[in-house]
């Protein structure tokens, strides 16, 4: 899949790994960047660099996402690539408040469905289209220190293995982009990246490398970081061993200890 004269959507664009996004796809030559944000000023100043289109959007809010399909498809054309970026961190466990694990759920899982229902019934009419979404190394590993992410993250990727073996043969390709810790407002707070910084704290610029080496092999899972596919094959070989070797990670990152990795 090549990003050359094709209408892309990103949402989350006005920082972090969103905004780098926007800047590769307006680098392969798209045909249109929409930049959609909350910070809608953050959008525009995006846009503005660009020269790509800045939309305000909550992605928690369904009639947003409709809005931004609908005046896209409009005023720009048919979007060949919707990226379901935004997200938010959490941190805490089974003791945060309702109200927080209901805004985590809406932006971190339901503003990917809120996205597939408007996008995937045009893209099928029309013989296709992709969706990246943006998920993370919690949602296939954990994250330490907080459950609503883990648990948000994990539900995303489910979503999405859901969403590409329904759609798949109507000509939708779908992508979950699961990266370890990157620069971002994210991680803005946590030096180093925090305990998902353990292989070192990526720059967004390189993720969005990965995202179009993935899009040219049309890979559905895109991770940035290598090691955690190493990860995963020692999380489903021995899943004891597995929460063993975390618990062990949590007990180091809460003393303040070294969180480098043995490589094996």
């Amino acid at each position: 899949m090549e990003i050359k004269g094709k209408i892309v959507v990103v949402t989350g664009g006005a920082s972090g790994i969103g905004r780098a996004l926007c800047r590769r796809f307006a680098l392969e030559g798209a045909k249109a960047v929409v930049v959609a944000d909350v910070n809608e000023d953050g959008a525009r100043a995006v846009a503005q660099e660009i020269k790509g289109i800045a939309v305000g959007c909550d992605v928690s809010k369904e009639e947003d996402i409709i809005h931004l399909v609908e005046s896209t498809e409009e005023k720009v054309g048919p979007i060949d690539l919707f990226c379901s970026n935004a997200g938010i961190l959490v941190t805490g466990g089974v003791e945060v408040s309702n109200e927080s694990w209901q805004r985590i759920w809406e932006i971190n899982v339901m503003a990917h469905v809120y996205v597939a229902r408007a996008i995937i019934p045009r893209m099928t009419e029309r013989g296709g289209g992709a969706m990246l979404m943006t998920a993370s190394a919690a949602g296939l590993l954990s994250q330490i220190g907080s459950a609503p992410y883990s648990v948000t993250k994990h539900a995303a990727v489910g979503l999405a293995e859901n969403i590409d073996i329904t759609y798949s043969d109507q000509g939708i390709k779908v992508f979950a982009l699961c990266p370890q810790a990157v620069r971002s407002e994210m991680t803005r707070d946590h030096e180093g990246g925090g305990v998902a910084g353990v292989d070192g704290l990526m720059e967004p610029e390189q993720l969005a490398d990965a995202v179009m080496d993935a899009f040219r092999a049309e890979t559905f899972l895109i991770l940035p970081h290598p090691e955690v596919e190493t990860y995963m094959r020692r999380k489903t070989s021995d899943y004891d061993r597995w929460l063993k070797g975390m618990r062990k990670l949590q007990a180091r990152f809460i003393a303040g200890t070294s969180l480098k990795v043995e490589k094996k």
